[in-house]
């Protein structure tokens, strides 16, 4: 039996199990079996081709995700200088194609993926290709057809999921010492809403007997299996709804219903594009940083652009690898100094603002 015949046989037994307090270990396992094959199919080589690999480049990279024909090429060309075929039937788009948003200092890669389609996941219609390529981008723009949104949003979800992307997730406040003998201790701050004796079981389905395990959150099965299976990525999204332009008073009010955060668009007469590069460039959480030569003046009129979070490791990278490699310290002024050039090492992290030297031996 093949991992897709097993994946299937195991999801319709979970299907068919009542779930309650006495089943509630038997389907732990399960999920426990059923991520661990999905883990082997993520990681298959198998089906790659060309059109699907992509350098990054750019200060982020955006992956535009969406059934066929929901007008995504086309809507990269409104925001990029990217030339891609577009046209009003399904499939248009047999590669990836990149462009670049050029938009506040940012330079931001747009990624045309081609069209996914239920199945995806297990490799269907290439889905398994095209979803790698989303794995590896800061944000995921998930753009709708009004006419199918609800059913759309949801089966780009499910296969997101089935390929280890978390969307909008963060990683489980779950960490675990592993030990060489002691058995499983649980230690957890808020209240634990499984059984301890399911966690110790999905622990022994991944061969883990010895270990502290320390739990911060309310914890799941599905919370626990993410952190034992370490392949997560969690990635935030955006709902762009496109062709509302087509949509009548009626729907589109539903639409706004449902979908509080999104953005409404027309991609085909330009309508709400602003809006969408402004969302773009927001939920990227860019931070300005400056540099300055050693005894120099800084260039405030070209801003670094980098994530917040970024560390002086990543100025160095950006800048010229060899400066990583000869690197002694680096001068910092600003919101993340204790004082106006403060000695820091590649570990310090910036803030928006931040004006910073690089010294080098």
């Amino acid at each position: 039996m093949g991992i897709l015949e097993r994946i299937k046989e195991i999801e319709d037994e979970i299907k068919r199990t009542q779930y309650n307090k006495a089943t509630e270990k038997h389907i732990g396992i399960l999920k426990a079996k059923l991520a661990k094959l999905r883990r082997s199919l993520i990681s298959s080589k198998k089906g790659g081709g060309y059109g699907f690999s992509v350098s990054k480049s750019g200060d982020a990279t955006v992956a535009l995700i969406g059934f066929p024909s929901v007008g995504k090429s086309t809507l990269l060309s409104k925001i990029t200088q990217a030339e891609t075929k577009a046209a009003s039937y399904a499939f248009t788009t047999l590669s990836v194609v990149p462009g670049m948003l050029l938009y506040k200092k940012a330079r931001i890669q747009i990624l045309d993926l081609p069209g996914i389609i239920e199945g995806a996941s297990y490799g269907k219609g290439r889905g398994k290709e095209v979803i790698s390529v989303a794995r590896n981008a800061d944000l995921l723009l998930i753009l709708l057809d009004p006419f199918n949104a609800e059913k759309h949003f949801n089966t780009i979800m499910r296969e997101l999921k089935g390929m280890a992307i978390r969307p909008n997730g963060s990683r489980p406040e779950i960490y675990i010492e592993k030990k060489h003998r002691g058995g499983i201790a649980l230690f957890y701050s808020k209240h634990l809403n499984v059984d301890e004796e399911l966690v110790k079981s999905i622990l022994n389905e991944y061969g883990i007997h010895n270990a502290n395990v320390i739990i911060r959150e309310e914890v799941t099965s599905e919370k626990l299996i993410d952190v034992l299976e370490n392949n997560r990525v969690y990635i935030p999204y955006i709902v762009v709804i496109n062709k509302i332009d087509m949509c009548n008073e009626e729907l589109l009010s539903n639409l706004k219903s449902r979908f509080k955060d999104a953005i409404f668009i027309s991609a085909e007469k330009d309508i709400g594009i602003e809006k969408l590069k402004e969302a773009i460039f927001t939920n990227l959480n860019f931070i300005r940083v400056y540099t300055k030569p050693l005894g120099g003046k800084p260039d405030l009129d070209e801003p670094m652009m980098l994530r917040k979070g970024a560390t002086v490791k990543e100025v160095c990278l950006k800048l010229h690898r060899d400066l990583l490699k000869n690197f002694k310290y680096a001068l910092v002024w600003g919101k993340s100094a204790k004082f106006p050039g403060q000695r820091v090492g590649l570990d310090h992290k910036l803030e928006d603002g931040d004006i910073i030297t690089i010294v080098a031996r």
